[in-house]
């Protein structure tokens, strides 16, 4: 007597980042400059905002978390401002992460510092976020997870 046996194969299920592979660079400031009004006005950007945890099977219906990311061109000086600050202990730190569509927008040969207290401050605890600064070329690298609107930019 000859027993067949079945197979079962299982595919794994992983949270993905919709659309980093689809996503179109964005280049308008509004949404930065009320999000991220610590600093300042901006002159130019490049950045994505990607819905995290979706793909293209069908998703649970509830909040969907939103990642903006990119690089920001501060006012000349601003960077300087911020990180001389006393209180705040900027230390030397290279992004990760960094989506492939923005590789191209990053300051060759940035100089990166981050802060832990002056994430807090941007973020005001209410969002994750990492801010990396650039004294050299007044850019600022920003990597957040559901950034609210800025309690100074509201009317």
């Amino acid at each position: 007597m000859l027993a067949l046996g079945a197979v079962t194969v299982f595919a794994a299920c992983t949270p993905t980042a919709k659309g980093t592979d689809d996503a179109k660079v964005r280049t308008d400031l509004e949404p930065l400059e009320r999000r991220f009004a610590g600093l300042g006005p901006l002159s130019g950007a490049h950045w994505l905002g990607t819905a995290l945890g979706t793909d293209s099977r069908v998703s649970v219906p509830g909040p969907t978390d939103v990642r903006m990311v990119g690089t920001a061109q501060l006012r000349a000086g601003a960077v300087a401002a911020i990180t001389g600050a006393p209180q705040r202990s900027f230390q030397p730190e290279n992004p990760v992460q960094l989506p492939e569509e923005l590789a191209e927008f990053v300051p060759k040969g940035a100089t990166w510092v981050r802060s832990d207290s002056f994430d807090r401050d941007m973020t005001g605890g209410t969002y994750s976020g990492a801010f990396y600064l650039d004294p050299g070329t007044d850019t600022v690298y920003f990597d957040t997870v559901n950034p609210g609107i800025s309690a100074s930019s509201e009317p």
